[in-house]
């Protein structure tokens, strides 16, 4: 994704909002195999949450999750109209500027029929550079603030990314093969989990750069965490013993 993967491999990565996005899938495939391509062969988890961008435009996935039971939040683009059946009082105030229910258009390109064809949910939601955005979902009963709050944490995405990039130093690849870039994407997939595995083990150290800093200088001291930060004691001095004077 970007810069990040100079090889031209890409990784695709599934994140779970209750698990405080801690990944639970990845694969890594070639840089011009498409978002909603690979996302097909993703594993759907019924019940889940699923939150996305527009390059996971598909009506025919999003009936698969919704069939499964799974919480859909993502964008409508701007062709895409909804047949409004129903508004639901708005919160201007939390910048809701609308919140609609209605259906999709029941034909897609060269006339297929829709496979998403139940009672769905449009969001207006104007965000601080005054863009609005239209945000969908099939969950009908959640307060928009909500639903708008979900698709906002989309960016924990673009922030993983950009951690594991710059903490564990995966800027550029040790190896131009496949598999080389496989194996350094799984170590450092590997590295993160155990950080924040190790992390939620402890309450001295919030910040995660901190506390992955903190790990990285003291990986051979054999110490528990939460006694890294205490300063260390000078032993007592011996009061038979001289001392000079500076």
């Amino acid at each position: 994704m970007g810069p990040l993967f100079r090889s031209g491999l890409r990784r695709q990565d599934a994140r779970r909002l209750r698990c405080q996005c801690r990944p639970i899938y990845a694969a890594v495939t070639p840089a011009n195999v498409n978002d909603i391509t690979a996302a097909k062969e993703m594993p759907i988890e019924a019940g889940a949450t699923y939150v996305f961008d527009l390059g996971y435009y598909d009506f025919g996935w999003w009936a698969k999750l919704n069939a499964a039971g799974c919480r859909i939040v993502s964008r409508l683009k701007s062709h895409t109209k909804l047949t409004v059946s129903a508004e639901q009082a708005a919160n201007a105030d939390a910048g809701i500027l609308f919140d609609r229910i209605g259906l999709l258009p029941q034909r897609q390109a060269k006339s297929r029929r829709n496979p998403m064809n139940r009672p769905v949910r449009e969001i207006g939601v104007r965000i601080e550079t005054g863009k609005v955005l239209r945000i969908f979902s099939n969950d009908l009963t959640a307060p928009a603030e909500e639903i708008a709050a979900l698709y906002k944490r989309r960016w924990a995405i673009e922030l993983f990314f950009r951690w594991v990039k710059q903490t564990l130093k995966i800027r550029h690849f040790l190896g131009n093969s496949e598999n080389a870039v496989r194996i350094q994407v799984a170590v450092a997939l590997i590295a993160y989990l155990l950080l924040q595995m190790a992390k939620a083990d402890q309450s001295v150290v919030i910040s995660p750069l901190a506390f992955a800093r903190l790990v990285r200088t003291n990986l051979m001291h054999r110490k528990r965490i939460d006694r890294l930060l205490k300063p260390r004691h000078s032993p007592p001095g011996n009061p038979g013993q001289m001392s000079l004077q500076w």
